[in-house]
């Protein structure tokens, strides 16, 4: 707006203020920082300073895209490694065998080769099948009562020292015995073949299971028994709350060494009653062979018995990773 007239001036006064008169537009650079005080009007009241023009705030960097990790090559992944190492090593042993007997010119009757088993185990596998399901119920089937019966008697043991004390020689004694001594009285008292056999591969296959779970019981952090007693907690909650979950790494561990003995018990338990015409596992067919000196078949079942052996570790083992991988240092670190 402009100036206004004079006469208008006049009539307030004769005076004009000269910030009528002569308008100022204030502006102030952005890059200089505003006055702190803007001078007053002549007519004695403070004028506000005029708003400054800010500068635009500098834009973010940006953000940093995270590099992606490098990709492991396949061969060293240790998933991959632990199948491929022992299979790479299974085949230069095989190998091996084939040259030596081929080189050798082994007959079948004294060392059969490698190819020459697969052929009899694909050829006989009507009657090494059938066998093997025999030997596997067996084996299973002991396993799973040595497994109840052992986590039983741990759990009696570790109530009270004494008895502890006076029982836990017998179950040493179970380990230490023989089981080609025992298994022909155990088949002669239990006329069922199946019960018997089963009895006699559980007897080898319990004192793991006793003893492991046993040691993982006692194995509690002393200050966590203090406070579990300090708050009153009964038997029944300390062994349901504190014994059992730092008893679970020892109680897998024995799992997996108890696998592998109820099958070397239902192998050798087929043999003493192999001997009567009772059992038609993988141990019988082993005698058979060798009566009838059918030496790769002998193999072939050996072969079975082998690969069952190690199946079953690889059961335990995972059931293990399944159970403890989530919270337990010993499946978590992969050192």
């Amino acid at each position: 707006m402009g100036p206004r007239p004079a006469a208008f001036a006049t009539q307030i006064g004769g005076r004009v203020p000269p910030t009528e008169i002569y308008p100022m537009s204030i502006t102030w650079n952005a890059a200089t920082p505003a006055p702190s005080d803007a001078p007053a009007a002549a007519s004695g009241t403070g004028a506000a300073p005029a708003p400054a023009a800010f500068a635009p705030a500098p834009s973010k960097p940006p953000a940093a895209v995270p590099a992606r990790p490098a990709r492991v090559p396949l061969l060293r992944q240790p998933r991959v490694q632990r199948i491929l190492l022992p299979l790479i090593v299974g085949l230069v042993l095989l190998g091996g065998w084939q040259a030596l007997v081929v080189g050798m010119e082994l007959p079948p009757y004294l060392v059969p080769s490698p190819v020459l088993m697969l052929q009899t185990l694909f050829t006989d596998w009507a009657v090494l099948g059938g066998a093997l399901l025999v030997t596997l119920k067996i084996t299973v089937l002991s396993f799973v009562v040595a497994t109840i019966v052992g986590v039983l008697i741990s759990f009696l043991f570790v109530q009270s020292r004494l008895i502890e004390t006076a029982l836990f020689p017998y179950a040493v004694l179970l380990q230490v015995t023989p089981i080609v001594a025992v298994a022909p009285l155990i088949i002669i008292w239990v006329k069922e073949p199946t019960a018997s056999l089963v009895i006699c591969a559980a007897l080898v296959a319990l004192f793991p299971i006793i003893s492991n779970t046993t040691l993982g019981l006692r194995s509690i952090d002393p200050d966590l028994q203090a406070y579990f007693r300090m708050n009153r907690a009964t038997r029944l909650q300390m062994l349901m709350r504190l014994r059992i979950p730092s008893a679970l790494p020892y109680f897998f561990g024995g799992l997996r060494i108890s696998s592998g003995l109820a099958l070397i018990g239902a192998v050798v338990a087929e043999f003493v009653a192999g001997t009567g015409g009772n059992a038609t596992g993988l141990a019988y067919q082993i005698l058979m062979a060798g009566y009838q000196l059918n030496i790769p078949r002998m193999f072939a079942a050996l072969l079975l018995i082998s690969l069952t052996g190690v199946a079953l570790f690889a059961a335990m083992a995972w059931l293990t990773r399944t159970a403890l991988g989530s919270w337990h240092a010993s499946e978590l670190s992969h050192d």
